[in-house]
Order: C-alpha cells, then sequence, then structure tokens
C-alpha cells in the first residue's frame, strides 16, 4: 500500500514563500517520477510540476515555472515543492502524486498518476 503525505501548508502572505513537503511509503518511491498539483476553489485539478525519479530532470507549469523549485531526497522518501513570490492565484489545495505512466513529456496529465495524497492547503493573503 503507497501513502504519499503531504506537509508544509498554511497561510502565506503574498509574495514570500512555502515548501510543501511530501512523504512517501510503501512501494520503492526512488523508482517512481512524481508531481505536485494543485486545485483552487471551483476549479479543475491543475498541473504544477513534476520531477524523474533520479531528480534529473524537472518541469514546471507556466503559471510557476520561475519561481518554483521541485527537488526529491529518495533516501528520506521526500519530495518537495519550494514556491517563491506566492500571489492570491496560488491558493489551492495541493496534491503530490507518484507517475505511473508516460503519456506526455511533463507528466502534466493527472491521468499519468496512480497515486496521490491528501492535499494540504496554501492560502496566500494579500
Amino acid at each position: 500500500q503507497v501513502q504519499l503525505v503531504e506537509s508544509g501548508g498554511g497561510v502565506v502572505q503574498d509574495g514570500k514563500s512555502v515548501t510543501l513537503s511530501c512523504v512517501g511509503s510503501g512501494e520503492s518511491f526512488s523508482q517512481y517520477a512524481m508531481g505536485w498539483f494543485r486545485q483552487a476553489p471551483g476549479k479543475n485539478r491543475e498541473f504544477v510540476a513534476s520531477i524523474s525519479w533520479s531528480g534529473n530532470s524537472t518541469y514546471y507549469s507556466d503559471s510557476v515555472e520561475g519561481r518554483s523549485t521541485i527537488s526529491r531526497d529518495n533516501g528520506k522518501n521526500t519530495v518537495r515543492l519550494e514556491m517563491n513570490s506566492l500571489k492570491p492565484e496560488d491558493t489551492a489545495v495541493y496534491y503530490c502524486a507518484r507517475r505511473l505512466f508516460y503519456t506526455s513529456l511533463s507528466g502534466y496529465l493527472a491521468s499519468e498518476y496512480d497515486y496521490w495524497g491528501q492535499g494540504i492547503q496554501v492560502i496566500v493573503s494579500s
């Protein structure tokens, strides 16, 4: 049984930074690429970033590229998402997910992921 648990969310001021963590348990964490998605109220879940199993390849959505960094520590079964210069439109529930399929290069499709965390709320206050 694979479990993914996110942490690090909360209320953050506009322009500040937040680092989200996702700890995985169960099957070999290091063998899988991982991704972060988010879902704002009334909107569909959208891709934020992904990272290959080795950490050598990363992809970002246009909305966060340049101000976000996805990283992983396979020794700790952890993947992180650091977001800087936060904006109110970054307010959402953030999910980490394990990537099983490779339909796209970046992993932007939710259907490519088989296990999801429960989500962590990030609220950016202006």
